[in-house]
């Protein structure tokens, strides 16, 4: 069940990034957040949470032989769509699919 909500959770992210991209372009994401301090405080808690989840997240691969490196790359370029795919490649400590081993 958990993982079927972390699926939906990305689907339903990644077409909502792709039609915000299409609209307004990779800069024009982040345009709005500087227009009025309550826009900054909501990129200012996107950040932080982001930054607790990298924490967690580089923990995670080095206690399990990964490198963390692709995934904070890919969280950096794309916000939450990293974490959610990082969720849903390895579980339990182990990768989910093959391509990740």
């Amino acid at each position: 069940m958990q993982r079927i909500i972390l699926i939906v959770t990305l689907i339903a992210f990644l077409a909502l990034t792709a039609i915000a991209l299409l609209h307004h372009g990779y800069w024009g994401i982040f345009e709005p957040h500087f227009r009025s301090f309550g826009a900054a405080q909501v990129f200012a808690d996107l950040v932080i949470a982001l930054c607790l989840f990298l924490v967690w997240m580089w923990r995670d691969a080095r206690a399990h032989a990964r490198n963390p490196w692709p995934w904070v790359l890919l969280t950096l370029a794309t916000g939450s769509i990293g974490p959610l795919i990082y969720l849903l490649v390895y579980k339990s400590g182990k990768p989910v699919c093959a391509v990740m081993r």
